[in-house]
């Protein structure tokens, strides 16, 4: 995790931290994404998507990844980094730090002009790949393929809550840096 700059910024952190206690976590018997069994479940799309969050989300995100040089555009995923982008790209340039923003769809469209990756052109650029959640890094990882395929210069993928269930792991072995803005600990939540 990087640290927070300004106490404005620590301030967001801390209002975003309270959001998601007392409004994205849900206790009970859950399935990940990756399959694996949990206890709670933070449900980042709840808030990632409300209109209190979202400029929170952005101006934290846009914190988290501002020591990394050359950046042209944010991205993910689709769906659950698609708000995290929009976030950054309209708190950065309220900051005077445009960042572009681009959509990696699972699989390439089988209409138009069958792209795979939607917004900012990436060739050639400096990305972060973004993400609300992370458990296994294997999402961010898909995104980080596609966008290698298409010339991409992926630098680092940044986490709105990292679950410290491997995905720091995963996405270091694939050489690239790992931040995260909230951990568990800031929730209150033990790893599972």
């Amino acid at each position: 995790m990087t640290s927070v700059t300004t106490p404005e910024v620590q301030a967001d952190r801390q209002q975003l931290i309270e959001l998601i206690k007392d409004e994205a976590v849900f206790h009970g018997d859950f399935v990940l994404s990756s399959g694996k069994q949990a206890k709670y479940y933070v449900d980042m799309r709840k808030l990632t998507l409300d209109h209190r969050a979202a400029p929170l989300v952005g101006r934290v995100m846009l914190d988290l990844i501002k020591d990394i040089p050359g950046i042209a555009s944010v991205g993910g995923l689709t769906l659950g980094a698609d708000p995290i982008a929009n976030a950054i790209l309209h708190q950065g340039v309220a900051a005077g730090r445009p960042y572009d923003a681009f959509v990696v769809r699972k699989e390439p469209k089988d209409h138009g002009r069958g792209r795979q990756i939607e917004g900012a052109d990436v060739a050639g650029k400096r990305v972060v790949v973004v993400e609300d959640t992370s458990t296994t890094g294997q999402s961010a990882l898909k995104a980080v393929e596609v966008l290698r395929a298409a010339g991409a210069e992926v630098v680092a993928v940044a986490v709105i809550v990292d679950r410290n269930t491997g995905s720091r792991q995963a996405i270091e072995a694939a050489g690239l840096d790992y931040i995260w803005a909230i951990d568990l600990d800031d929730l209150g939540l033990d790893p599972q």
